[in-house]
C-alpha cells in the first residue's frame, strides 16, 4: 500500500502487523507529504527494505515470523543497509532499548505514541542521514561503524557497553553541536531516568576509553547544557 499527497518529502517503510495502527500512520503522514509503504511481517520487511529506496524505516519489535530485532540485525550486518531505523514497540525497559540499539536501530518510540512525535522523529532521522553514503561516522581520529558497532580511535579498537554505544553514536551524529542532557537521558531511559546522576556516570566511563588513553580529548562538557564531540574545546 502506498499513500501520497502532493510532493513527497520522505519515503518511509512501516513494518507493523497491526493494520489499524498502519492505517492511522498512513492517514496522518499523508497529510505531511510522505510516501508510506507497509510490510506486515519480518520476511516482507527484509525483502522490501533491500529492494526499495526508503529514507527511513519504522520497525515494530514484535512481528510474526522474524521479529524486529532480527530484521534490524540482518539489515545492518548482512544487507549492509544504512537507512535510519526507528524501532517501534510496546516494551519500554532500558534493556529492551539497549538490545534495539545494539541491533542497529537509530531511535526508539514506545507505544502508545503521538503521531506528531512520530512525524518529528522521522524528520530528524531523515535530516541526520541526509548526504551520508555509508555507515561510518568520523570525528578527528575517532570512527564508529553503525552497521558493525565497531569503534576505533587512532586505529585502535575500543570496546564499549551498550549504553556507551548509544551515547557515542548520538554525540557523533550531532557533532560538533551540543546534545543536551535531557536528550541523552531520554535516549537511555525515556521519561523515567534513575535516581542520582546516572548520565554523568555513563559519560565518565565513555571518557575513560575514548579520551583518557589519548593526548587530545574529544568529549567536552557544556556546563549546565550537555555534551558534544569536537576537535575544538
Amino acid at each position: 500500500m502506498v499513500t501520497t499527497l502532493g510532493t513527497a518529502t520522505i519515503s518511509v517503510l512501516v513494518v507493523e502487523d497491526n493494520r489499524d495502527i498502519c492505517e492511522n500512520i498512513a492517514a496522518y503522514l499523508a497529510k505531511h507529504n510522505y510516501i508510506v509503504d507497509f510490510a506486515y511481517n519480518g520476511i516482507s520487511a527484509l525483502h522490501m527494505a533491500q529492494a526499495g529506496h526508503f529514507d527511513v524505516i519504522v520497525l515494530d519489535l514484535k512481528l510474526p515470523g522474524v521479529d524486529g530485532l532480527r530484521v534490524c540485525e540482518q539489515l545492518r550486518t548482512e544487507a549492509k543497509l544504512s537507512t535510519p531505523i526507528l524501532m517501534l514497540t510496546a516494551r519500554e525497559t532500558l534493556d529492551d532499548k539497549l538490545r534495539g540499539f545494539a541491533a542497529g536501530a537509530d531511535d526508539y518510540l514506545v507505544k502508545p505514541f503521538a503521531l506528531q512525535e512520530l512525524h518529528v522523529r522521522l524528520q530528524a532521522l531523515n535530516k541526520r542521514s541526509h548526504g551520508r553514503t555509508d555507515n561510518v561516522i568520523t570525528v578527528a581520529d575517532l570512527t564508529m561503524d553503525k552497521a558493525t558497532l565497531q569503534v576505533h580511535r587512532a586505529g585502535k579498537p575500543i570496546d564499549l557497553t551498550p549504553a556507551g554505544l548509544i551515547l557515542l553514536q548520538r554525540l557523533l551524529e550531532q557533532s560538533p553541536s551540543v546534545v543536551t542532557r535531557d536528550t541523552l537521558e531520554t535516549l537511555l531511559w525515556a521519561d523515567e531516568p534513575p535516581d542520582g546522576d546516572a548520565l554523568r556516570s555513563h559519560l565518565y566511563k565513555l571518557r575513560q576509553v575514548i579520551d583518557r588513553p589519548f593526548d587530545k580529548p574529544l568529549i567536552h562538557t557544556v556546563h549546565r547544557i550537555g555534551y558534544r564531540i569536537s576537535e575544538v574545546d
